[in-house]
């Protein structure tokens, strides 16, 4: 008897389904139980907030990776609609809010008046989360969010006080996983998804995309996500 054939890629897929939803309840979990916590000034409230912030970055990272399971099988959902800047960012933040507090974090926004545009939102917030999650790991104090319009597109920055990305990323082009360097701390896979993400929002022939640099109004890391 012949063994049946396993598509592991559909198998990894399903588990890596079944754990965001583990992690997602240990997320509001840890949430809870920190807000009970901090009513009772306990040291290790700090401890927990380290573990809400490594927790919601693998939360992240199995979302990635169903998003580029979906996108190799052709089957990736995209639901355009238009959203308020604004919203979405302070959504951004909101999200992360038990990590700002305890590291004491000075997040700070540029939001053009009433900006609005038409994108997916689950995978534009997930993109952003992943960016704005390294921005709080790698800042010393201080990010700042600014949403404008640039020449009839949208462009979303996330920038840092930190020491900037190394000279490797921004040299590099993480254009397929085979570019993905898993032998380095900063392997290059959310870039990746960045990218693919930015890339299926596309208007009249033209498709989004992302830009890393250096410098910028904190002097550290810039990640800017540019839509059409």
């Amino acid at each position: 008897m012949e063994r049946p054939v396993i598509d592991f890629s559909t198998v990894l897929a399903s588990s890596a389904h079944d754990m965001k939803n583990g992690l997602c309840l240990l997320i509001q979990l840890i949430e809870q139980l920190s807000s009970k916590m901090r009513l009772n000034n306990m040291d290790e409230a700090e401890e927990l907030a380290q573990i809400h912030y490594e927790a919601s970055r693998l939360n992240t990272n199995l979302l990635q990776m169903l998003a580029m399971y979906r996108a190799e099988k052709n089957v990736l959902p995209l639901n355009v609609d238009d959203y308020y800047l604004d919203e979405t960012l302070d959504d951004l933040v909101a999200n992360n809010s038990l990590y700002i507090e305890n590291k004491k974090l000075s997040i700070n926004f540029d939001v053009e008046d009433e900006l609005s545009w038409y994108f997916d939102q689950d995978l534009v917030s997930n993109l952003l989360n992943d960016i704005f999650v390294n921005a709080m790991r790698y800042c010393k104090s201080s990010i700042l969010i600014s949403a404008k319009t640039v020449n009839d597109q949208l462009h979303v920055s996330i920038a840092d006080d930190g020491n900037g990305y190394p000279e490797h990323m921004l040299q590099s082009s993480i254009t397929t996983p085979q570019d993905i360097e898993l032998n380095i701390s900063r392997t290059g896979l959310g870039l990746y998804f960045a990218q693919l993400i930015a890339a299926t929002h596309e208007q009249d022939g033209t498709c989004g995309f992302i830009k890393l640099e250096n410098g910028g109004p904190l002097n550290g890391s810039v990640f800017t996500l540019v839509l059409p």
